[in-house]
Parts: C-alpha cells; sequence; structure tokens
C-alpha cells in the first residue's frame, strides 16, 4: 500500500466526537479548496457509522453548497431520519466557520434477492496495457516534480484522450471518456470502506468530460468549474482495490452548467455503480 493510499484511510477514519457528530480533516498540501470527493467519502463514513453492519449503501444524493477550507477540521452531523425493517435513512451535514458546506443523503438496505439485469460493458483494453496517469502527464508536459505529479491513492489509466490532450489537440475531442482505476493497495474487506473510496474516486474524473467534450481542460485560463450535485447508486458489491472501468458521457451542458454520467464495471463484467453529476462549467469564450 502506498503513502498516498494510507494517508486517505486516515482521512476516512474520522473521529466521533459525540453520538451523531463525526470530525475530519483534509491533506496537509497547498489547495485552495477541499476536494470534492473527499467531503463526499467522509460523509457517508459518518452515516455508515450510524447504521447497522448488515445494511449496505445502495445510494446517495449530495450537493456541494460552499468550498470547503483545507486550513480547519469539518465537523458532520448526522440526522437519524428513519430506520426501517428493510432500508435506513441518514442525512450528513457537514460544517466549516459554522456554515454548512455540504449536505448528503444516503439511503441502506438489507441484502435481499431480486429480478436482475444490467447494461452490457463496454469494450475496453487490458488496464495493464495502458501507460499510468503520470507517464501520460509527462508525455504533455515533460517531467515534473509538483503536488499534481505527486503519488495519487487511485491508479488511473485513461482509454480515452486526456482533457489537456484534447486541448492541443481538438480533433480528439469527444463525448466519451473511459478510465480504468483501482486503488494502490490491498485493503480491509469492509464493504462500507471499498464504497466511500469508491464516492471519493468517482468525482476525480466525471467533469473532465464536459471539458473533453469541448476541447478544455482546467488550468487552461479560460475554465473554472466546481461540483454542485452528486449521485450514486451501488448496485452490487465490488472491491475498490481492484480493477474498475468508470465508463462516462455527457448529455448536456448549458446555462454555465455540465451534466455528465458514468457507471461501473468490474473486470469481470458486473454493473456495480451508476453515477450522475452536474457541475459549475463557466468559460471566457
Amino acid at each position: 500500500m502506498n503513502a498516498a493510499l494510507k494517508e486517505l484511510l486516515d482521512l476516512l477514519d474520522l473521529e466521533q466526537i459525540e453520538m451523531n457528530i463525526f470530525r475530519g480533516r483534509s491533506p496537509e498540501e497547498r489547495q485552495q479548496r477541499v476536494f470534492g470527493g473527499q467531503v463526499a467519502g467522509q460523509a457517508l463514513v459518518a452515516a455508515g457509522r450510524t447504521v447497522p453492519s448488515d445494511r449496505h449503501v445502495h445510494s446517495l444524493h449530495a450537493y456541494f453548497i460552499r468550498p470547503g477550507d483545507p486550513s480547519v477540521p469539518l465537523v458532520y452531523t448526522v440526522d437519524r431520519v428513519r430506520d426501517g425493517r428493510s432500508f435506513t435513512t441518514r442525512r450528513v451535514s457537514a460544517v466549516q466557520h459554522g456554515k454548512v458546506i455540504f449536505t448528503l443523503s444516503a439511503s441502506f438496505q438489507v441484502i435481499e434477492e431480486g429480478l436482475s439485469h444490467q447494461a452490457p460493458m463496454p469494450e475496453a483494453p487490458a488496464p495493464e496495457t495502458l501507460p499510468t496517469f503520470r507517464e501520460r502527464m509527462e508525455a504533455i508536459f515533460g517531467p515534473q516534480e509538483n503536488d499534481f505529479f505527486r503519488r495519487r491513492p487511485v491508479d488511473l489509466r485513461h482509454i480515452t484522450p486526456l482533457t489537456w490532450e484534447a486541448a492541443r489537440d481538438p480533433s480528439l475531442s469527444g463525448p466519451e471518456s473511459k478510465v480504468w482505476l483501482r486503488f494502490d493497495g490491498e485493503l480491509p474487506e469492509d464493504p462500507l470502506l471499498h464504497v466511500c473510496l469508491m464516492t471519493y474516486a468517482s468525482d476525480m474524473t466525471l467533469l473532465d468530460t464536459v471539458l473533453l467534450n469541448h476541447a478544455r481542460a482546467w488550468g487552461d485560463k479560460k475554465t473554472m468549474g466546481a461540483s454542485l450535485d452528486h449521485a450514486m447508486w451501488f448496485h452490487r458489491p465490488f472491491r475498490a482495490d481492484r480493477w474498475l472501468l468508470y465508463a462516462q458521457d455527457t448529455p448536456n451542458a448549458a446555462g454555465g452548467r455540465g451534466l455528465a454520467r458514468g457507471q461501473v464495471f468490474t473486470q469481470e463484467g458486473e454493473l456495480v455503480v451508476s453515477v450522475v453529476q452536474e457541475g459549475l462549467v463557466r468559460s471566457t469564450e
């Protein structure tokens, strides 16, 4: 397990300060705001800590309300909305400087049998045949030593062009993107941990699909954006330390917002997660 993944697991191990109140922190690195996937993952940890272990997350719906301040702790308050025979509902608010910056509603369910079908997995080359994210970035920008190029907790292998590649060559743009991902180290068996880690990773590339469609890239001095809301549905069990194919598309952009969708498949072809996110996407051109 690499150091970046160990640090992420530490970030997700929230401190409980009261029955329904938890405290989390951000990485010690230079950031203007807290990464949205971190807040969502921590909020889901807080919700899960108040739910019996035989109930598993099946969906979450979240809103990013204010930018998070990485220099101060995040306080998560959990509202135990309902404990039913099959379903449990929790609502979580993340607070900084006395204001709510993020809200999440999550639903948990006991395991049940029922009808089963799924969308087919799209074709994709094996992840081991693809260059790493750092190799792709260094092919664009040359060797770098900064926070953006540091070792990451998630191994990303892009199948489709990166936004920076499309920004340089607009012929590479398109409304779809695909990436293999896995967390870089053997993880414990805890199902909640794997779901929280996928929640963290789901925010890493999804809005990039909107930019890819327009041959834009974050940091191109023409584009700015932020996550607005995020929804996920967890269909089947999976391990976040095994390769997962994240197939994404963008059906719409309008009004300064962009919508992106994602489907997550195991290497065996099982659809395990569906994701939808809308984000603020503003352009000076």
